[in-house]
């Protein structure tokens, strides 16, 4: 029994080492490089003098620090709730279809997941171009000329949230229909033999049943959106006048344009701390809301 016992114990650990060794490479080390980094003055690469809070205190009196701080918050108001609702209300849509039709919609809302950031922003730009765009006459239209929209300050967030929500809202499409179709079908008909109409059907039957898939995509999005950077960097590049910079973004400049790795690391682990509190916040202010 000893014998079997332990080589069960071997068995295991050689199953679970594989992840054991990738997670203390790929993550748990750099976490630890980063926490250490951020207490000196160190570059990118190499060593550098212990400096204490030195970084943390020199980012309490940076102005731009707030200022991509404040970007983050608006870029979560532009995205996270809308996208949310989107996906739902689309989602409701396509599962009232069926056979081919139905997968053929899904596929269609589906494909922008699947392509690389670089190919979404070449779209877009290319879409939103000042003199050649093919949606210029549509700004045209409403507010009677071509808007450059990358070098508007009160336009540059807006539009990189649309292309955010039309380039992901896909998956989360996605996790509506799967949690949709969790629901069994004989709620709806027992609600339907009670007299119930297909808005009060949503409001007593689909939406608490949805609720915890609402939850967990309210959360992915507040996540994701936290640490939004490939966009702003192709379309905008934080301008104009750091209207789009966002903490990323100030965490790329400081590290691999100025060599600021120190200071670089305090940034990360402050929006490391912030997307750990906020998700974890939001998540059981949702679950608990659920549970009423």
């Amino acid at each position: 029994m000893l014998h079997n016992r332990r080589k069960h114990y071997l068995v295991a650990l050689s199953l679970i080492a594989p992840f054991v060794v990738t997670f203390c490479l790929v993550f748990l080390w750099p976490t630890i490089r980063v926490v250490e980094m951020s207490f000196t003055n160190g570059p990118l690469i190499g060593e550098g003098e212990w400096v204490g809070l030195a970084n943390y205190k020199r980012l309490l009196t940076d102005r731009l620090f707030y200022t991509s701080l404040k970007n983050n918050g608006y870029f979560i108001l532009l995205t996270v709730v809308p996208t949310t609702a989107l996906a739902l209300i689309i989602a409701l849509a396509i599962n009232r279809l069926s056979g081919r039709m139905q997968a053929a919609i899904l596929a269609l809302f589906f494909l922008p997941y699947i392509l690389p950031v670089s190919v979404v922003t070449m779209i877009w730009t290319w879409m939103l171009d000042f003199q050649f765009g093919v949606l210029q006459p549509v700004f045209a239209f409403f507010t009677g000329k071509p808007v450059p929209v990358f070098k508007n300050p009160y336009w540059v967030m807006p539009m990189v949230a649309v292309v955010t929500i039309w380039w992901t809202n896909g998956f989360n499409v996605l996790l509506f229909i799967a949690g949709l179709r969790n629901i069994p079908g004989e709620l709806y008909e027992a609600a339907a033999l009670d007299g119930a109409k297909r808005r009060q059907q949503f409001r007593r039957v689909t939406w608490p049943l949805l609720w915890p898939v609402t939850a967990l995509v309210l959360t992915l999005q507040l996540i994701l959106q936290l640490k939004i950077f490939d966009q702003i960097y192709l379309m905008s590049r934080g301008g104009p006048f750091n209207s789009s910079y966002v903490l990323l973004l100030m965490v790329y400049r400081e590290a691999f344009q100025l060599n600021h790795g120190g200071y670089a690391a305090s940034i990360a682990l402050v929006l490391f701390v912030i997307i750990m509190a906020v998700s974890v916040l939001q998540f059981q202010l949702l679950r608990a809301r659920g549970t009423r």
